[in-house]
């Protein structure tokens, strides 16, 4: 997963669900499409318990997927 260099930047509310892409194929990152199917790779499904912005990551590096954790930043 690389779709970009830096986070998206997400407003969501209590209740809000959302399924984040795991395996890199979304054509809607960072949300996931279901272009996972047939794979063993399942989504980061999340439900949220308070209203709050999110940073998720784009580069595919973050060791706290699937939110950034600056990995980005890193040159190596």
């Amino acid at each position: 997963m690389n779709w970009q260099n830096h986070p998206y930047k997400i407003a969501v509310k209590k209740g809000d669900k959302k399924s984040f892409c795991s395996c890199g194929a979304s054509q809607k990152p960072p949300f996931c499409d279901g272009s996972h199917k047939g794979s063993s790779q399942e989504p980061y499904r999340i439900t949220f318990e308070e209203d709050r912005n999110i940073s998720i990551c784009g580069c595919g590096k973050s060791k706290k997927m699937p939110y950034c954790d600056g990995s980005h930043k890193c040159s190596s």
